[in-house]
């Protein structure tokens, strides 16, 4: 049974950080684009990072460049997201999603919240 659940968000306060982490299980890890995706209220979902499995390599939206930082572990099968310098603006829920040729899993979602 494929599971991907997120876990690490909240609130935090403008300025603060989270690490986001989503624990993968019941598919070949290492054979899939791992990515981080967040939906606000009413806005439709975007696109925050990527990493592939084969070296690892990162794309980043613009709006979270130089702040935030995909990686993975495949040793535990686990996709993080560090969050540093937070705004209200990256205020939504955070899912991660994986993706290969023939199948997509989504998890929950995390709710990440950035308010003083």
């Amino acid at each position: 049974q494929v599971q991907l659940v997120e876990s690490g968000g909240g609130l935090v306060q403008p300025g603060g950080s989270l690490r986001l982490s989503c624990a993968a299980s019941g598919f070949t890890f290492s054979s899939y684009i791992m990515s981080w995706y967040r939906q606000a209220p009413e806005k439709e979902r975007e696109l925050v990072a990527s990493i592939r499995g084969a070296g690892g390599s990162t794309n980043y939206a613009d709006s979270v460049k130089g702040r935030f930082t995909i990686s993975r572990d495949k040793g535990t099968n686990t996709l993080y997201l560090q969050m540093n310098s937070l705004k209200p603006e990256d205020t939504a829920v955070y899912y991660c999603k994986a993706w290969s040729l023939v199948s997509t899993y989504w998890g929950q979602g995390t709710q990440v919240t950035v308010s003083s």
